[in-house]
């Protein structure tokens, strides 16, 4: 891995050269050395550096589309090398969203736990945001667009997330053809869900049954109550056998937000790249990671 390739990413993920030199233990007067030497050798000029703010120039968004990725693989290949010469041990932090742990997360655990018999794992379901160094959490797995600043990111898959009702709903209220229609419906929705913000529309209106609670959103769903905007991950079990349909399926919510694991960039303890190892070989062939 070219070093100052690996250091411009993390330039970025930081969005300033000190929070670059903090993760690599530089000067930030050492960081903008060895991005200007790296600008020098591509023969572009890759970020925009003031005293208040940095911002990458075209040709530096251009070439992190293209770099970003594989210095986060290569990382990741170098931690599951790394495994074999010291076992994941000790304490695990691991926090999840709630629905999503349950289906997705906890099933997979117990051959983890039988890999490493060395990790202590502590296992939280919240759908709250922590703050991952002040609740001393190594792995956060998150519905997001994006890794905040300050943390290193796998991408697990995109987050599909579908239109869809009952069959018994769609005979008794009727299918709607439009996003025009769909506004008339009876709409599900947990607070904070709507507006709906589909591929090349968004959809306002008020949540038929007012609820905090997701899992609540969709069994109501499949009760028959109304037309719910649900994760693949959620719902493709119900929609594989019948006991929901998708609803104006040219449309789908963000196609921005992924699943995402979230960890320290540096540090972390390496039951964390195995973990993220483990759960992407075991959700692989998943309804929602295509």
């Amino acid at each position: 891995m070219d070093p100052d390739i690996a250091l411009f990413v993390d330039v970025v993920r930081e969005a300033s050269l000190a929070g670059g030199a903090r993760a690599w233990r530089l000067s930030p007067a050492m960081v903008s050395k060895r991005i200007a030497r790296l600008e020098a050798r591509l023969g572009v000029r890759l970020l925009h550096r003031t005293t208040r703010r940095l911002s990458m120039t075209q040709a530096g968004e251009a070439f992190h589309a293209d770099v970003a990725p594989l210095v986060a693989g290569l990382r990741m290949a170098e931690a599951r090398i790394s495994q074999t010469a010291a076992a994941p041990a000790g304490p695990l932090r691991l926090t999840v969203p709630t629905s999503f742990g349950r289906l997705w997360v906890a099933p997979c655990l117990p051959a983890f736990l039988d890999r490493y018999p060395a990790v202590r794992l502590q296992f939280d379901l919240s759908d709250d945001y922590v703050d991952l160094a002040a609740a001393r959490v190594d792995l956060a797995i998150r519905i997001t667009t994006a890794p905040p600043p300050g943390l290193a990111g796998h991408r697990f898959a995109d987050n599909r997330r579908l239109l869809c009702a009952s069959p018994a709903y769609l005979e008794r209220e009727g299918r709607p053809a439009t996003v025009a229609e769909l506004r008339r419906h009876r709409l599900i929705a947990a607070q904070g869900q709507l507006p709906w913000r589909l591929t090349g529309a968004t959809v306002e209106g008020e949540s038929r049954v007012e609820t905090n609670s997701s899992e609540a959103v969709r069994e109501l769903a499949l009760a028959g109550a109304g037309i719910a905007l649900r994760s693949l991950w959620d719902v493709a079990d119900a929609l594989a056998d019948g006991r929901l349909v998708r609803v104006l399926p040219e449309r789908q919510g963000s196609v921005e937000v992924g699943i995402w694991g979230l960890h320290a960039p540096v540090g972390a303890p390496a039951a964390v790249p195995a973990l993220i190892a483990h759960l992407t070989e075991q959700w692989r062939g998943a309804a929602w990671m295509t």
